[in-house]
């Protein structure tokens, strides 16, 4: 690692301002979600485009800045969840369907955006019937984690 990285990782090391930049960019993700569908039912293709471009814009940053975050700050160090075990059970079930379902976005996330870039409307349409509601469940379900994680139970004092 180089020294500039080193210099990065030792200040983000604890607590981080990292988990909450995902945080914002899972809702920004989710909030640009809902304003593309709402603008495609209102038939404003090109609002519709720009929305959905930017969300997959956003959750790549997202993936980018999560990954940064657990390989390089954290160093594959996990988070424990500080919760009662009835509340851990459900964060657990919770972060298990956040993850299962977010690794099923991928694909699809890029596959719909590519039949709607390419203009293949009837297949775009059926793919993202099943992308957006899984997408936006990922997104939400990511800030209802970071919640949880670091405010319900925070896992570093302070």
């Amino acid at each position: 690692m180089s020294d500039v990285a080193t210099a990065v990782a030792s200040d983000l090391s604890g607590p981080s301002i990292l988990p909450s930049v995902n945080a914002i960019l899972n809702a920004t993700s989710a909030l640009l979600l809902v304003a593309g569908y709402l603008a495609v039912r209102r038939r404003w293709l090109g609002l519709h485009k720009a929305c959905m471009v930017t969300a997959l814009e956003v959750s790549a940053a997202f993936l980018a800045s999560y990954l940064y975050y657990h390989v390089v700050v954290r160093q594959g160090e996990s988070t424990v969840f500080q919760g009662p075990p009835l509340v851990r059970g459900l964060y657990l079930a919770i972060l298990l369907s956040h993850i299962v379902l977010a690794i099923t976005v991928l694909p699809l996330a890029l596959l719909t955006a590519f039949l709607g870039l390419q203009d293949h409307r009837s297949s775009h349409v059926k793919v993202a019937r099943w992308t957006l509601p899984l997408w936006l469940y990922v997104s939400v379900t990511g800030v209802v984690v970071y919640w949880m994680l670091y405010h319900l139970y925070p896992a570093y004092p302070g």
